[in-house]
């Protein structure tokens, strides 16, 4: 009986084979992994002896000490194969990857009568349709799921799978392990690593300047948003008036997962070089100058735990970790950065160039002043400038383009949108917190990182905490952004102001 994904059938004549309840006859034809890569004996075998069977429906919650000894060895012989293939640009992984999600996947046959026997059931014994309803959740199981299971009760193992989904994404990245069998794979393995990194099995740390070198070692080379220039400057981000905390794993001791930098302050921070490039304060903490709390920096330091809601669980826990040291805190804060407002900004104006239909995301008036300035024609000397920095070096021309690029990165923030939610992903994060899309902030971020992501604009989410289940239940469920009044003024001036 041969799995349908090595039949050729159109999606009626599966239809209609289902409800018979056999699956569809053909010629076989390679699988995608075949036909993609060369045959690899190596790959082949140790695929071949690493993976275990699905048992059985009657014996799935019972496994014999012997094999499962057998099945154990053969787990820390794989991650040993595994690790030992070598660079190739990661080539000799992917491939592996590859084989792994098309020929150790589902058995579309077993899928095929299962689904057939629930179709016959469905007016039948309420008791029989269910055990064949479990009968088909048993067989829609992947075979590579077992394989990961056993890598997770190895020492060791846990780790290992996170490397393994950090380089699947790569290579779904890259398109080294393209097609819908490696998508798949990636999924059940980021479910089975949400479950695995659930808020009981992770540890709240907080770093401090006596801290273990390794860890702030990793904590300064993970940083993704702001890098870290030094050990001066990694001194003042554990030192008096800031906070740094990450999360660890029980099975992954002494390794950061993703970390939270927190700047204590007396107002909300509107400039992010005033909270990293101040020299490292040497006095005590005054608790009357501490009534805020802002989140600046939050990154996840395993590439391999991306999608595995980690983020969310740890600014709940340092909220409560703040309120317990400082009782006072009652304004919780961030100053985040805006990722891809100046990639998406060139392309309005490409789109305004190669005239694609879309309009001018400035008004006359001000493409008069632009072209005055910067000389004609206006859009595309403002798409060097944007994509080179060069605007900044005007101080008339920064001075002209202020507003409409604080109402245009309001409009980004909050009517831009991806299936109905925030294109931003760093505001698709906090809006599904519960945040409120609280100030935008004109050169928050004048570093050459900063302009070019966002042309030196930061915003600020503000968490009011008896209001964030709401909130986060009103975005989730409603996809509507709670906004502040600035927020919404130049969202207005954008729908008055900009034909697009």
């Amino acid at each position: 009986m041969r799995p349908w994904s090595r039949c050729r059938a159109t999606p009626r004549q599966l239809f209609r084979l289902l409800a018979r309840g056999s699956p569809p006859s053909g010629r076989p034809r390679p699988s995608a992994v075949a036909m993609a890569t060369e045959a690899s004996p190596g790959l082949d075998e140790a695929l071949r002896q690493a993976v275990p069977p699905l048992p059985p429906y009657e014996t799935r919650e019972k496994a014999a000490a012997p094999a499962g000894a057998a099945l154990e060895q053969r787990s820390a012989e794989f991650m040993r194969f595994y690790r030992a293939l070598d660079g190739d640009g990661g080539s000799r992984r992917a491939e592996l990857l590859r084989r792994l999600a098309g020929d150790f996947g589902v058995d579309h046959g077993r899928v095929a009568e299962g689904s057939a026997r629930v179709l016959r059931l469905q007016e039948g014994e309420p008791g029989a349709l269910l055990q064949a309803e479990d009968r088909l959740r048993h067989a829609l199981t992947p075979r590579y799921r077992g394989l990961f299971q056993h890598l997770a009760r190895q020492e060791g193992g846990l780790r290992f799978l996170v490397e393994l989904r950090r380089d699947l994404l790569e290579a779904l990245a890259a398109r080294d392990a393209p097609g819908p069998h490696v998508r798949e794979m990636n999924g059940v393995l980021k479910n089975m690593l949400s479950e695995w990194f659930s808020t009981g099995f992770l540890t709240l740390e907080r770093v401090t300047w006596q801290s273990p070198c390794e860890i702030l070692q990793k904590i300064s080379d993970s940083e993704a948003v702001h890098p870290v220039r030094n050990w001066v400057d990694m001194k003042r981000r554990v030192g008096s008036y800031r906070r740094c905390y990450y999360f660890a794993h029980c099975a992954i001791p002494g390794e950061p997962l993703i970390v939270l930098h927190v700047a204590l302050t007396d107002e909300i921070s509107s400039n992010i070089q005033a909270i990293v490039k101040e020299p490292p304060s040497q006095e005590a903490e005054d608790l009357g100058r501490i009534t805020t709390a802002i989140f600046y920096s939050i990154s996840l330091t395993q590439q391999g735990l991306q999608g595995v809601e980690l983020g969310t669980y740890l600014i709940k826990r340092v909220v409560k970790e703040l309120q317990v040291e400082f009782p006072q805190i009652h304004t919780f804060s961030t100053l985040s950065p805006i990722p891809g407002f100046t990639k998406w900004l060139v392309g309005l104006l490409c789109s305004q160039s190669n005239e694609l239909g879309r309009g001018n995301p400035f008004t006359g008036p001000e493409m008069q002043e632009i072209s005055e300035i910067a000389g004609s024609p206006p859009a595309e000397k403002l798409k060097r400038l944007f994509t080179n920095n060069g605007w900044v070096k005007s101080e008339k021309l920064a001075g002209v383009l202020q507003q409409p690029l604080m109402r245009l990165c309001a409009w980004y923030l909050y009517g831009e949108k991806h299936r109905g939610y925030a294109l931003n992903p760093v505001a698709n994060f906090h809006l599904q917190n519960g945040a409120v899309l609280w100030r935008l902030n004109w050169m928050a971020d004048a570093s050459p990182r900063g302009l070019t992501a966002s042309c030196g604009m930061m915003v600020n989410y503000r968490y009011f905490l008896e209001d964030t289940m709401a909130n986060s239940a009103t975005y989730l469920g409603t996809k509507q952004i709670k906004a502040s009044e600035q927020l919404l003024s130049l969202v207005s001036q954008f729908q008055q102001s900009s034909k697009l």
